[in-house]
């Protein structure tokens, strides 16, 4: 009987440590598991939105960009087809030596994961979006409607947006355009827009201020425009065409309600109209897009 109990206490306590093992190997697998569970929302369109995590908020999607929720951008429900989990691996932390970096110290870094800054305190916050269009549209002489419908149709506002073919940031600019232009970093949203507003004006240039064209070229590539001599019988560029001359319409049709309803306010103020107008206000500018032959 002595003998069985010493068996039965020594197979317990082999139970006990095999038990107490797992328990150490669980332990430390969970401790070896990343801060972060960064998801990728993956898009209708092709795009994809690294976030933190997610709110659903009627029809719209709140996808928070920061861990601190300071930063987050909505999108319809309906236009995201899914989630991923990110895989890329983290931006390290900059080194508190003063020492420079390895040349290649960018080899190991995702693409996309290079444009995630860590906020510094002595770092100037960005201006805001439409004064960054305003300042580029002023610059290159476009009207900051039709940059902002550009950007609507490429990334949807969005500064993170990737493209399948590598395009990046609010105006989608691909990496050999961008360097081209002289933008270094692609998802800085001033750096894209104004290299974004340059090229573009560059294109109207070179098709004489053709509006279709120079948006079929910004979409296609000049190359493509000339081929075909007009805008290229590929879908998404018709569609990509057609959308923002749209969208910049019903903006130039809508400024130009408002603009006769103040002036008839103004009439209706005044006890008796100006003695003559010198000219007439301008007409909105609005384009028109034909079938390409």
């Amino acid at each position: 009987m002595i003998r069985s109990g010493q068996f039965a206490t020594e197979r317990a306590a082999r139970i006990a440590a095999k038990a107490a093992a797992f328990l150490c190997a669980v332990a430390v697998a969970l401790l070896a598991r990343p801060a972060t569970a960064a998801e990728l929302a993956i898009l209708r369109n092709g795009f994809s939105i690294r976030h933190e995590h997610r709110l659903v908020m009627g029809t719209n999607t709140r996808l928070f960009l920061a861990a601190d929720d300071s930063s987050f951008t909505d999108v319809p429900t309906e236009e995201i087809t899914g989630y991923e989990k990110d895989l890329s691996l983290p931006v390290p932390l900059p080194l508190p030596s003063s020492s420079p970096a390895p040349a290649d110290s960018h080899a190991s870094i995702p693409a996309h994961a290079e444009s995630a800054k860590f906020p510094s305190s002595k770092s100037v916050p960005a201006p805001p979006l439409n004064q960054v269009v305003n300042s580029a549209s002023a610059a290159y002489h476009l009207d900051p409607d039709l940059v902002n419908s550009v950007i609507h149709a490429e990334s949807g506002f969005n500064s993170r947006a990737v493209s399948p073919k590598g395009a990046r940031g609010l105006m989608q600019l691909m990496p050999g355009t961008a360097n081209q232009l002289g933008v270094n970093d692609a998802f800085d949203p001033q750096a894209n827009v104004t290299g974004g507003s340059r090229y573009l004006r560059e294109l109207l240039e070179r098709y004489n201020f053709d509006l279709v064209k120079a948006l079929a070229a910004y979409n296609a590539g000049p190359q493509r425009v000339e081929q075909y001599r007009g805008v290229p019988p590929f879908r998404e560029t018709r569609a990509y065409v057609a959308r923002i001359v749209h969208e910049y319409n019903l903006k130039k049709t809508a400024q130009e309600k408002i603009a006769r309803r103040e002036e008839a306010k103004q009439k209706q103020v005044s006890p008796k109209p100006p003695a003559r107008a010198s000219a007439s206000r301008p007409a909105a500018t609005t384009v028109t897009t034909e079938s390409p032959r």
